[in-house]
């Protein structure tokens, strides 16, 4: 090996074993740092959604292929419902699920969930059949829940929370159960003997993205009950929003509906467990903007997602997506690398200001360790020349010595910068040698 190279390779060793101790701190502390932080989040997420070709269901497969361009891959769980993913999410069966305002039980702020915020209104949609109904008001169409007494009437599953909500509407109007043909069927069923003439009424409380709700909203001879109190429900229900149906929102052309229709809503959120990693949250945070942001049949645009009136405490990290949507870095960066940063930039600066000072340490290290090949032989030649002052008749014995450590002295290999502590030493040997042998010529 060329001589210039190893001098070149001898000072890289000796330079990174002396920065070794910091190297090894900083890695350490790194390590501390992401173990700590944890910023990679899971690949996989599971989101409890809803009944088959409910509005939950439609919203969760575009969560789905919204949070696959970012390389995380969205479990969609069925449901019946509301209820039944709060109680998936309490049982942390699911990471993230849609929940109806008004299906929480208890103390919200101690159940271990947050809420990414609202995402859209839920409509009461009571549904009936305008012959059936005919025969018990011959001259107008529902507009009351009283007027259901005596007709078959649907109100959902249990785990779809409708049930609780109507039952609590039915309260209030003072209704006898008694006098009322309700059923909980679940949505398919129910919707298929709606169709068919076995029930009279339906409700549903989805968003308009329903495709069962987009199909009954257009069926000849359904009507959509006009719920004229929806103010008053409003106003002693605080989960409750009126709302209005525009005329001719569903179809232009058809002039459906032929009139504006009031309804009463409640607003739904997407909650999920407080064990949730921060970065998917900020994610599906982020894509509730996308999804819900645009205009709707119920709200302007903008309008959604949003943190008031929240039923539960608001995750930090979702209320910094719908405030002020995507980070910097990720609009140039690739998630997960714009993530990384994201959560590790403050432990670098500490990480950082306590290196900085140790890292004052390296350079006198390094060139202790390489004065430390030279000056480590000047206890021997010390040592050769008291023992020549002590017993001069010692001299060829003491000059063997010399042309030894002379010998080894030559073999040292030190970076070019620090050759003149190497020559000095071979010249200090020198000096010793023609003390102990005045008569032998120098050793070159």
């Amino acid at each position: 090996m060329p001589r210039a190279i190893r001098y070149t390779l001898l000072s890289l060793r000796d330079l990174l074993v002396s920065a070794g101790p910091v190297a090894l701190l900083a890695i350490g502390l790194l390590v501390l740092a992401y173990r700590w932080l944890d910023p990679t989040p899971p690949r996989r997420v599971i989101l409890a959604t809803g009944p088959a070709q409910s509005a939950y269901d439609e919203f969760g497969k575009r969560y789905q292929k919204a949070l696959a361009a970012d390389g995380i891959e969205v479990v969609l769980l069925p449901s019946e419902g509301s209820s039944a993913n709060l109680q998936l999410l309490r049982e942390g069966k699911a990471d993230l699920g849609f929940v109806q305002g008004g299906t929480a039980a208890g103390d919200a702020e101690a159940s271990g969930l947050l809420s990414l915020g609202s995402l859209f209104v839920e409509p009461l949609w009571l549904f009936y059949r305008e012959d059936a109904v005919r025969r018990v008001q011959p001259k107008a169409g529902l507009t009351s829940l009283t007027q259901l007494e005596g007709l078959r009437v649907n109100v959902g599953t249990p785990g779809s929370g409708v049930p609780s909500l109507m039952d609590k509407l039915f309260d209030a109007n003072r209704m006898d159960r008694a006098r009322l043909r309700l059923s909980q069927l679940e949505q398919t069923p129910a919707t298929v003997a709606f169709l068919t003439g076995e029930l009279d009424a339906v409700v549903f409380a989805s968003a308009p993205e329903s495709l069962m709700v987009q199909m009954l909203l257009q069926t000849p001879g359904v009507k959509l009950m006009d719920l004229t109190q929806g103010e008053a429900y409003s106003r002693r229900f605080p989960f409750l929003t009126p709302v209005v149906l525009p005329r001719g929102i569903v179809d232009l052309a058809r002039d459906l509906p032929p009139q504006d229709v009031r309804l009463v809503a409640t607003t739904t959120a997407l909650l999920t467990r407080e064990a949730t990693h921060p970065a998917l949250v900020q994610l599906f945070a982020q894509a509730a903007r996308d999804l819900h942001g645009p205009a709707g049949w119920f709200n302007r645009a903008g309008a959604f997602p949003t943190i008031e009136h929240s039923e539960y405490p608001i995750a930090k990290e979702a209320e910094r997506a719908i405030r002020g949507g995507a980070p910097f870095l990720q609009r140039y960066l690739a998630f997960w690398l714009a993530n990384l940063i994201e959560r590790m930039w403050l432990a670098l600066g500490i990480i950082i200001a306590v290196l900085l000072p140790l890292s004052r340490i390296v350079p006198p290290l390094y060139e202790f360790r390489i004065r430390s090949r030279v000056f480590r032989w000047y206890g021997q030649l010390r040592d050769i020349e008291n023992r020549m002052q002590a017993d001069p008749a010692q001299g060829p014995q003491l000059a063997a010595e010399l042309d030894e450590l002379d010998e080894r002295v030559g073999r040292i290999s030190v970076p070019l910068s620090y050759a003149d502590e190497l020559y000095a030493l071979r010249n200090n040997i020198g000096l010793v040698r023609r003390k102990v042998a005045p008569a032998s010529p120098p050793l070159s």
